[in-house]
C-alpha cells in the first residue's frame, strides 16, 4: 500500500519466544491478527519494544514476513531498520522492502555517540533516505540513543523528500513542540510516549506508535477518540488512568513489563530474551494491580 502521510496508532509490537528461544511465529502471528482486531491502525516490527537489538537478521525477516501475512494488505507495516552503519542500515531497509513493509523507522546510530553531531546525523539519514525504496521515518529515543535528535535537523530532514515523519519517545512536550514546526502535508509526527498521549495529540501530532497500546487498546483508542471529538476533559480523564500504565509498566519495567502485561490481557508475552530478565513475583503482581487500578480488563486465570 502507498503510504506517504502517517497518522493513527500503530503497536510496536513484542516478539514472542518459543521454550527453546526461537522465535515463535505462531504466537507473534496470533498477536498481531489480535492488535488488527482491537482497532490497531497498523505496527511496527522489528522495534525496542520488539527486542529488535538482540534479533539476528533472519529473525527479522521472518518477523516482517509473517507480520504482513497477518495484518493484510490494508494496514500498515512499518520496519525497524536503523543500524549503526548507514550500509547495514540501507540492506535493512532493502530487506524490508522485499518482505511487504510500507515504511521504516530509523533509530539514530548512538555508539559513538559523542560523534553523532548534526553533520553526523545529516549525513547518514540523508544516505538512507536517498538509498531506501520505502519511505522513512526518524526514531529519537534519548532514553537509549542518549542524545536527541535536535529540532533544528528534524526541520532539515523534513525536506528530503523520501523522510516523511518522525516518532518521538522522549516525552518531552516543550521539545515535541518544536519538532512540530517541522510538520506538513508530507512529514508527520508521532508520539512514542504513552504518558504524554493526550498531550501530545492536543499540540497536534498526528498519531502514536505506543507500547501501551499493546495491552490497554481500548483506553489509548479512546484518549484519541475524545480528543477528535473536542471532549478534551473526558479525554484528560481518559489519560489519567493511561498514564500509570505508559510509566510503570512500559517505562519503568520496559520490555519485560509489557510482555507479562500481555500475558495478563489474554495475549501471548512470554519470556525475554537474554539478557533482558522476566519480572519477579513482586513485579508481576504489581503489573496485574496496575491493570485492575485503570480498568484495562484482564483474561480470566
Amino acid at each position: 500500500m502507498a503510504v506517504r502521510q502517517f497518522n493513527g496508532v500503530f503497536g510496536p509490537v513484542t516478539t514472542p519466544f518459543a521454550a527453546n528461544g526461537d522465535v515463535d511465529l505462531a504466537a507473534f502471528s496470533q498477536n498481531l491478527k489480535a492488535h488488527i482486531t482491537a482497532g490497531l491502525d497498523g505496527v511496527v516490527v522489528n522495534g525496542s519494544t520488539g527486542e529488535a537489538a538482540l534479533l539476528d537478521e533472519g529473525e527479522r525477516d521472518r518477523c516482517l514476513e509473517a507480520a504482513r501475512g497477518a495484518i493484510g494488505s490494508d494496514k500498515v507495516l512499518i520496519a525497524g531498520t536503523g543500524a549503526e552503519s548507514a550500509r547495514l542500515t540501507i540492506d535493512r531497509c532493502r530487506r524490508a522492502a522485499a518482505a511487504g513493509a510500507d515504511a521504516v523507522l530509523v533509530v539514530a546510530p548512538h555508539y559513538y555517540g559523542d560523534k553523532m553531531n548534526a553533520q553526523a546525523l545529516k549525513a547518514h539519514y540523508e544516505r538512507v533516505a536517498d538509498e531506501s525504496s520505502l519511505p522513512v521515518l526518524l526514531y529519537n529515543i534519548p532514553k537509549y540513543m542518549h542524545f536527541r535528535l535536535e529540532p533544528d535537523l528534524v526541520r532539515q530532514l523534513a525536506g528530503h523528500e523520501n523522510i516523511v515523519g518522525m516518532k518521538d519517545s522522549a516525552g518531552d512536550i516543550e521539545c515535541l513542540g518544536l519538532y512540530l514546526q517541522a510538520q506538513d502535508e508530507t512529514f508527520s509526527v508521532l508520539t512514542g510516549h504513552g504518558g504524554t498521549w493526550q498531550q501530545a495529540l492536543a499540540l497536534g501530532v498526528r498519531g502514536g506508535i505506543l507500547a501501551v497500546a499493546l495491552f490497554a487498546i481500548e483506553l489509548t483508542l479512546a484518549v484519541r477518540d475524545a480528543m477528535q471529538e473536542g471532549k478534551s476533559n473526558e479525554a484528560v480523564e481518559l489519560q489519567s488512568r493511561l498514564t500509570p500504565l505508559a510509566l510503570q509498566i512500559v517505562g519503568k519495567m520496559g520490555v519485560a513489563g509489557v510482555k507479562t502485561a500481555m500475558d495478563a490481557v489474554g495475549l501471548r508475552g512470554g519470556l525475554t530474551r537474554l539478557p533482558l530478565l522476566p519480572l519477579g513475583a513482586i513485579e508481576a503482581e504489581r503489573v496485574r494491580q496496575l491493570l485492575i487500578e485503570s480498568a484495562v480488563e484482564q483474561a480470566a486465570r
